[in-house]
């Protein structure tokens, strides 16, 4: 009897340490059948199914652990898939290219190692009317007219810091290279500053990718942003994005450019969301500009907290003869353009969970 009672006195303790401690599986799941035109050189149009049209489709863990005094542990595993053939999205083997990271959280904000996104990434992301959509944005990347022009959404060997005080939030992140005799090649960086003010919010983000081993050619690349919106109303909200991207190669021209985008997201109703954006690539150091541009209608209609039907459809134009594509060029779901404009539709479902 003293054993049993001295097992039921520890139970409330052991149920209030299991109840600092939380696991979370999540996820998401997009996918719609899509019609692009000037799919090949014979001008012919394809009719497919596409994973991921809002966004991509991923699943994950994330959890955290109440250290005491305002401090947790965290960790996120998360990988990225093609819901039309199950395949991983990703290089072979990358079950959790899309993050995996372990870190610290309190007061001073949130300190994390492993892979994640860019503080560039995070820092725009709010600013981009289609949220980084694969149908389709090019506030990560533009067209494939010569280049992606777009920042490093994400960095390998990563040391990621955010934090947030009153209306101020900074961020910065670094990449070790890791390469024996030197700490500069193949290392990358980013810093950003946000603020948010009643209905305006701003930001402003550099980042840089120094020469890769692997791609000798590529010395370094520099991309910096900036981003505003202005919720107009409860409903409206205006946003505003432009990139300015410029990478130094060895026997050859840097290439440059500038990206600009601009949009509005509307909550017509509590269903109904539509969105309309704008991006624009002003290509320098080429022989000959494409300065490709596109244009976004998007509406989707939630049939609940979690489901959303959506429709969405893309024109793309460029100058000067030069291929354009609607999809970012760093996409693997991307159809190739082979013409100077391309159009596509789309039609899907998502859901999260």
């Amino acid at each position: 009897m003293k054993k049993l009672a001295i097992v039921l006195a520890a139970l409330p303790a052991a149920a209030a340490v299991h109840a600092q401690s939380n696991v979370q599986l999540y996820g998401l799941v997009d996918a719609g059948v899509e019609w692009t035109n000037h799919a090949n050189a014979a001008g012919d149009s394809v009719t497919r199914l596409n994973s991921g049209g809002m966004n991509t489709s991923r699943f994950g863990l994330r959890g955290s652990e109440d250290l005491g005094s305002g401090l947790k542990a965290i960790f996120q595993l998360e990988g990225g898939l093609f819901l039309d053939n199950g395949a991983v999205d990703g290089p072979a083997g990358s079950l959790f290219r899309r993050q995996a990271n372990v870190g610290l959280e309190g007061g001073f904000g949130r300190l994390v190692a492993g892979r994640s996104y860019t503080t560039a990434y995070d820092f725009m992301l709010p600013f981009d009317p289609m949220g980084y959509a694969p149908a389709y944005s090019w506030a990560t990347a533009g067209s494939a007219t010569a280049g992606a022009y777009g920042m490093a959404t994400a960095f390998d060997n990563l040391l990621k810091y955010q934090g947030t005080f009153g209306g101020v939030k900074v961020g910065a992140s670094y990449g070790f290279g890791e390469q024996p005799g030197s700490t500069t090649s193949n290392s990358r960086y980013a810093v950003g500053a946000g603020y948010a003010a009643g209905p305006f919010s701003a930001a402003v983000t550099f980042e840089r990718v120094n020469d890769n081993p692997a791609t000798p050619a590529r010395e370094e690349t520099n991309t910096y942003h900036v981003g505003a919106a202005w919720q107009v109303s409860k409903d409206v909200a205006l946003k505003l994005g432009a990139r300015h991207f410029e990478q130094s190669a060895t026997g050859a021209a840097d290439l440059r450019a500038n990206t600009y985008w601009t949009g509005v997201n509307w909550q017509a109703t509590p269903a109904v969301g539509l969105t309309a954006a704008l991006y624009f690539q002003d290509q320098r150091n080429l022989a000959t500009d494409g300065d490709p541009k596109m244009l976004v209608l998007r509406a989707k209609y939630a049939l609940s907290k979690r489901t959303d039907l959506y429709a969405v459809t893309a024109h793309a134009r460029a100058k000067n003869d030069r291929p354009v594509n609607l999809m970012r060029d760093n996409s693997p779901q991307g159809v190739t353009g082979f013409s100077d404009s391309q159009t596509g539709v789309m039609v899907g479902v998502q859901h999260r969970f």
